[in-house]
């Protein structure tokens, strides 16, 4: 008996050791999450309510480009750009999704562009680039963010 209670109390010294475990610190744990993040990619891109129904997100991806982009043409086909400047079939649009879901048009000039009119051609940008579906911000983990991308639009498909 005495050698039980002694063999109790000998595992019970040296088993106190299994409850103190180490507590990792807060910010080495920080430090190590914000390196594993890939600060360039999003977890979900930006989408719409017709490219939700997509499960692979590189067809929903593709799916919310092609969207986008043929909005964008069928906007801006209303015969303004291609009456005032016959000679500009092609402009890129930088494109800002706000995490509240507001989208953002900005035209992207060459440098040396002084054949058009880029103040005339940012104003019409801005008057018909408005009204758009409601697109939902592009997420990183879990939690929505904002995104900018650069769409090459076609204004004339002659």
């Amino acid at each position: 008996m005495k050698k039980a209670i002694a063999l109790f109390l000998v595992s019970l010294c040296f088993s106190c050791q299994y409850f103190e475990k180490k507590v990792p610190n807060e910010k080495e744990l920080l430090e190590k999450q914000l390196k594993e993040i890939n600060w360039n990619e999003v977890d979900e891109y930006p989408s719409v309510a017709d490219c939700e129904k997509l499960t692979d997100a590189t067809q929903r991806k593709q799916c919310f480009f092609e969207f986008l982009t043929a909005t964008i043409q069928q906007k801006l086909a209303v015969d303004t750009l291609s009456t005032l400047f016959p000679k500009l079939d092609t402009i890129e649009v930088k494109v800002t999704v706000f995490p509240n879901s507001i989208m953002e048009f900005e035209p992207q000039f060459p440098k040396d562009s002084v054949a058009y009119d880029t103040i005339k051609i940012d104003s019409i940008l801005r008057v018909r680039l408005v009204n758009f579906p409601k697109v939902n911000p592009a997420i990183k983990r879990g939690i929505p963010v904002k995104t900018k991308f650069v769409l090459p639009v076609i204004i004339k498909t002659e």
